[in-house]
């Protein structure tokens, strides 16, 4: 009850979005709508490629069609929403559905994370011990590190969650940000954020991090394994497995390190751009990052395509 007092005054949240401007709504509508539809379509062809080529049923695929999933899901609960206020005159979302959305954006931006670790562990496995590939990266050890990474971010993101639900918010509920991330909301609240910040800068860095340390082992020690290769086509070929991959972390790890690794009242505008990287743009362009360099995919869509017609 104690609760549902102080917070009686706060039943919604505004979210100011891209741009506050009346002439940039339509331009921004039409631009997130069309990078949504190519999100959605490409993934899903991808996604149907991956499960109707026999030979695309490998690990490496197999992760790559689960991350292509949460990338559908992950920008599913942002771009809809955001859609929506791009036409609206009161750009509102309920305190309810604020919570929701920021738990399944965290859960799904977390899984991603673990998921691109498990494919750095799985090229790690492949180019550096062969011979014991398919037995170190089998399917019951797959599926459970599939199990781990979507346990440990939904745990995650219910603990943070939760401790952003038991602030208080007194007066302004003008969210600067296009969606209900944490930044802006510990910003906005007018009660103690000590405990979150701490749970933030303790369990969520060890959280965010831990993944991040296992694709720059994974890769440290892959380059190693590569530059020992004695023929140059040799090294191009290893090198080429990887290099949709490392496109990929570059692009999601170095804006995620660019909002969240700062003082929270360093939050400004600029962070709302690199969001906008690691949620929307990075889920449109794995596509087109996973097919065009690899072979295997081309002909998985062509037989697709083909399928199709």
């Amino acid at each position: 009850m104690e609760r549902d007092n102080q917070t009686s005054s706060v039943s919604e949240f505004i979210l100011l979005g891209l741009s506050s401007r009346p002439e940039d709504q339509k331009p921004l509508f039409v631009l997130f709508l069309i990078m949504y539809v190519v999100t959605v379509v490409g993934n899903l062809l991808i996604i149907l490629a991956i499960h109707s080529d026999t030979q695309l049923q490998t690990p490496m695929y197999f992760f790559l069609s689960i991350l292509l999933f949460i990338d559908i899901c992950y920008t599913t609960t942002i771009v809809p929403k955001m859609l929506v206020n791009f036409l609206s005159k009161k750009k509102s979302i309920s305190y309810a559905d604020c919570m929701t959305q920021m738990y399944f954006f965290l859960t799904f931006a977390n899984t991603e994370s673990y998921l691109l670790a498990a494919m750095a562990i799985d090229r790690y496995v492949a180019i550096c011990d062969p011979f014991h590939y398919v037995t170190t990266m089998s399917h019951r050890c797959c599926v459970m590190l599939l199990a781990l990474s979507c346990s440990i971010s939904h745990l995650h993101s219910l603990v943070l969650v939760l401790l952003i639900n038991r602030l208080i918010f007194c007066d302004s509920n003008v969210i600067h940000h296009f969606l209900c991330d944490i930044s802006p909301l510990l910003k906005l609240s007018c009660s103690s954020t000590f405990v979150n910040e701490i749970v933030i800068n303790t369990e969520g860095l060890i959280t965010l991090v831990t993944p991040f340390i296992c694709v720059i082992t994974s890769y440290l020690r892959i380059l190693v394994a590569v530059l020992r290769i004695p023929s140059a086509a040799g090294k191009r070929k290893a090198f080429s497995t990887c290099g949709s991959h490392l496109t990929m972390v570059t692009l999601f790890y170095g804006s995620i390190i660019y909002v969240y690794f700062r003082p929270l009242s360093s939050y400004t505008v600029k962070d709302r751009v690199a969001t906008v990287i690691y949620t929307v743009l990075s889920s449109m362009l794995n596509p087109f990052i996973y097919s065009l360099r690899n072979k295997d995919m081309k002909r998985g869509l062509g037989k697709l395509m083909g399928k199709k017609s």
